[in-house]
Formats: C-alpha cells, structure tokens, sequence
C-alpha cells in the first residue's frame, strides 16, 4: 500500500495548469457500495467564500454524476504521465457498462470512506458546498457555447471545499 502524508490545501505549490490541464484527474465518488470514477481535463483551484475550494465541471451523460450527486464527498486523484494509458481508458469507458476500475488495473483506497486511487501521487479530499448547471444566456463568448456545447449537454460546475489533501 502506498504511503501518504497529509499536508493542508496552502502548502499545496503545484500549477493547477499542469495538475488539472496535462496531468489530469481521476473524480471519483461512492454510491451505494459501488466506486465509479471519471478522468477530467478541466476545472481549477482558488478561494470562494473564506475556504480553499477545487471546482470541477461534469456533463449531464456522465455515470460518475450520480455518485456525485448521490454524497456529499468525492476526490481528486492525481496520478500524472505514468498513468496516461489508465487515464485515458477511465475517461473514455463508461461504469454503466463495465467495471472499468477493475479493468484499468488501479487500486481503489478509501480516506475517511471517500474513494481514491492508491497509485496517486496527489489526492485531494473534497466536500461538496456548490453545484450548478451551466446557464447558455451566461455565455459571453458565444463562440465557446456553440463550440462545445453543439449538443446542449451543459456541464454542472461543483465547487467543493478542500479539506485533506494527501501526498506520497
């Protein structure tokens, strides 16, 4: 089993840019039991309402929305270039249809009964405060609403407050 230590969200020093935009995520989330994940390119980390927060976004379609929206608890597991291959197929796979977790070969850890992923090298622990649809009048840009939205599949933004965060 890995070893973890626990740092808080301030001593946290890595990009979000490298983190979220090239090493990419694995949001994962428990339901009943089950574990179901989903990898994500996109989302950020800031300060929203006197708390350090990580905000994500998930379309509609996504099986691992339920298991969001069915606790109040997910992670974020950041596993990096090693894991591409894993990555990729978690991302492109559907839990509705196989157990991909199985399949990708990872472990699945609990912290404080939320799921993550042993092989990480980040894990960051996040209580849900904040959850919305995104809105198409919102779009100031329109150009990005017809571009990524052609199937009006709008995401839902989740902004959670980061309250561990784990480091091998």
């Amino acid at each position: 089993m890995a070893e973890f230590h626990t740092i808080s969200p301030e001593q946290f020093d890595k990009s979000p840019f490298q983190t979220i935009g090239k090493d990419w995520l694995l949001v994962t989330a428990e339901k009943d039991g089950k574990v179901n994940t989903m990898t994500a390119s996109w989302g950020g980390f800031g300060v929203m309402w006197g708390k350090n927060v990580a905000f994500i976004v998930v379309r509609p379609q996504r099986y691992t929305k339920e298991f969001l929206d069915a606790q109040p608890y997910f992670s974020l597991s950041v596993l990096g270039e090693p894991f591409r291959k894993e990555l990729s197929y978690l991302g492109s796979v559907s839990g509705r249809d196989e157990d991909k977790i199985a399949k990708s070969g990872l472990t699945v850890a609990h912290e404080d009964n939320i799921p993550y992923f042993e092989q990480a090298k980040t894990v960051l622990i996040c209580r849900k405060l904040y959850a919305q649809p995104y809105d198409p009048a919102c779009f100031i840009e329109k150009e990005l609403d017809s571009k990524w939205y052609p199937n009006q599949d709008y995401h839902t933004m989740y902004i959670a407050e980061i309250e561990k965060i784990l480091i091998q």
